[in-house]
């Protein structure tokens, strides 16, 4: 959508959940990193569990005012496997351990609901049932070991299975088509429903920004962070 045609409320909430993303891994790298013994407060543990499917559903809401979706999928998967192929270099060169490593994070969840998102051609009330089948079944599963390792893109473990960041389809793939149904309902008509001047104002501004460049924050946050306190603990010894 073009910009003056977005729904500023959706990239608000975007741009604040992706700062709460950098927050979140802030607060676990300075501990892993500096050593700080921190407290976490109540949003950390509220962002830490909810969070991830807060934003899986707001980008399924997203996914019915653009277009390209295939596209965009397949950009964002692209990413996922630059994140996995990063984390795997830094386990191969020592710089981590084994659990750095991201198999199948957020933005492999997002690619492969993005290039799905053609075939969710069914009406509303199908597609809200088959979502809640998928999110029901994702958390009934959970914790499931197989010995199949090449299951666990759907939320089916193998005996030693890590990685820092795991959205596994089930039940992630339903949180998403959930978020098509409130897309389809609460914005069909594709406009906003927080009319009003707040939307001009900067704090609004400063947050849609942060929404429109969710990708690329996520993407060069850590990087950012990690190198910063490599830095700071390296200054410490």
């Amino acid at each position: 959508m073009k910009k003056n045609d977005r729904i500023w409320e959706l990239d608000v909430l975007r741009g604040v959940c992706i700062l709460c993303v950098i927050a979140v891994h802030l607060i676990y790298d300075l501990g892993f990193f500096i050593g700080l013994d921190l407290h976490l407060p109540a949003w950390y543990v509220f962002i830490q569990q909810y969070g991830g499917v807060i934003f899986v559903i707001l980008s399924g809401c997203c996914a019915t005012l653009g277009s390209r979706s295939f596209r965009r999928g397949c950009i964002v998967f692209a990413c996922g496997l630059l994140i996995s192929l990063v984390t795997f270099g830094m386990y191969r060169l020592g710089m981590a351990t084994r659990d750095v490593i991201v198999w199948f994070g957020v933005l492999h969840l997002l690619g492969v609901c993005m290039m799905l998102y053609p075939v969710y051609r069914l009406p509303t009330p199908a597609l809200a049932a088959i979502g809640i089948v998928l999110v029901v079944a994702g958390y009934l599963i959970a914790g499931t070991v197989v010995r199949a390792k090449f299951l666990f893109p759907l939320g089916l473990l193998y005996e030693g299975f890590t990685s820092s960041d795991y959205f596994p389809l089930l039940p992630h793939l339903g949180w998403y088509m959930l978020g098509t149904v409130l897309g389809r309902t609460v914005y069909a008509d594709k406009k906003t429903r927080l009319p009003g001047t707040f939307r001009n104002s900067g704090v609004a501004r400063f947050f849609c920004w942060c929404g429109r460049q969710s990708l690329f924050i996520y993407l060069l946050h850590q990087p950012i962070v990690y190198g910063l306190l490599e830095l700071i603990a390296s200054l410490r010894h």
